[in-house]
């Protein structure tokens, strides 16, 4: 049997491979096909937990899917939505539950959640709002040609490029996101739509205006490709993760240590802060286990374990490939000692026995804070 570094490897190193081998199992295509074909005709929460197949399927692309049965719980989460920050899924420790009410969206968007598009309805909802505060009549026929023409054919725009290279389309877009002034100002555009909202210190990110990054995020050829004016996040996205949530699921049928690596360095991107890794069990114990920390370190007081791991590494590290890639390394080389795959291995666990933090009493370690990863 391959140990647990050999194995994260194999699948980390060509990960579209991976996933495409789990989207042509039968069972995966059956239930991605099936979910695609229904998930558009859900126009309210009750017809969305109501149906089995569907509502499953979306739980499980969020790694949610132990919590399928509690309905009543998911119906108050997706009721209250996530525009107000004191709502219910906003205050729930666990993010994921915010991630599955933003993708879909039925507080806010009501019978359109499943269908709804950034780029599309989203942008003539705003231009239409636009034309109103100055003075126009929304259901003019020129106001309507002007939509019309953009519904039908923004969906064919693939890139920043032609998006910018289309006077009309990008004229109605710029409107509508109330910064016409710099219609003209194209090489700017590019480089808004180019960086995307992904990484904090994109140029859209970086601008005081938070309408250009809002109109980044609306034409989102950095995240989505040709896909940013067709996506919606209760279908593609949710098929996608989908195939990730399973692909991982399969790899911890063999080996726990390998679904933990490929779950972190999926979220490690989006990590902010040590809150958010403690706040998920499973991001937690991959950094204790790469810090050789015993499981009693999770129940020292919060504040004082981010202290500790702010000591010994960067949570802006996580964000870098190279860095991130040393420290699943280090992770996998720990839970392989811990968790041993080969017989060889056993042996050398029971000759050595555990990391030396073993045993070690928590007041202990955080004596030890000045020794940095």
């Amino acid at each position: 049997m391959l140990n647990t570094y050999t194995s994260y490897q194999l699948i980390a190193r060509d990960l579209n491979k991976a996933l495409d081998r789990v989207e042509k199992q039968p069972t995966v295509g059956r239930d991605t096909e099936y979910y695609l074909k229904n998930i558009t005709k859900v126009k309210s929460i009750e017809e969305f937990v109501k149906n089995d197949r569907l509502f499953k399927y979306a739980m499980k692309a969020h790694g949610l899917q132990d919590m399928a049965y509690a309905k009543a719980f998911m119906t108050k989460a997706l009721k209250e939505g996530v525009s107000d920050p004191d709502s219910f899924a906003n205050k729930l420790t666990d993010k994921r539950y915010a991630e599955f009410v933003k993708s879909f969206n039925f507080a806010e968007l009501g019978s359109r959640a499943t269908t709804y598009n950034k780029a599309q309805q989203g942008t003539t909802d705003k231009y239409l709002v636009a034309v109103q505060l100055g003075g126009g009549n929304p259901n003019s026929e020129a106001v309507q040609k002007e939509v019309k023409y953009f519904l039908d054919n923004i969906v064919k725009v693939k890139s920043a490029k032609e998006f910018l290279a289309n006077d009309q389309l990008y004229t109605f877009a710029m409107k509508a996101y109330g910064i016409e002034s710099s219609i003209g100002n194209k090489e700017m555009m590019e480089k808004v739509l180019v960086g995307g909202v992904r990484d904090p210190k994109s140029y859209a990110n970086q601008m005081a205006d938070k309408r250009y990054a809002a109109f980044a995020s609306a034409f989102n050829f950095e995240a989505y490709g040709e896909d940013a004016t067709t996506i919606n996040p209760a279908q593609k996205p949710a098929t996608e993760k989908f195939v990730r949530q399973t692909l991982e699921e399969n790899a911890g049928k063999d080996n726990e240590g390998v679904r933990l690596a490929l779950y972190f360095e999926r979220k490690a991107p989006g990590i902010s802060s040590f809150y958010q890794i403690l706040a998920d069990p499973a991001l937690s114990k991959v950094l204790r286990t790469a810090l050789a920390l015993p499981e009693s370190f999770a129940s020292a007081d919060i504040d004082r374990q981010v202290k500790f791991f702010e000591q010994k590494l960067k949570v802006s590290d996580l964000s870098n490939p190279k860095k991130l890639g040393d420290f699943l390394k280090r992770f996998t080389s720990l839970w392989e000692l811990n968790n041993p795959t080969s017989t060889q291995l056993q042996s050398t666990g029971i000759l050595f026995g555990k990391p030396a933090t073993y045993g070690v009493s928590t007041d202990l370690i955080f004596a030890m804070q000045k020794l940095r990863f």
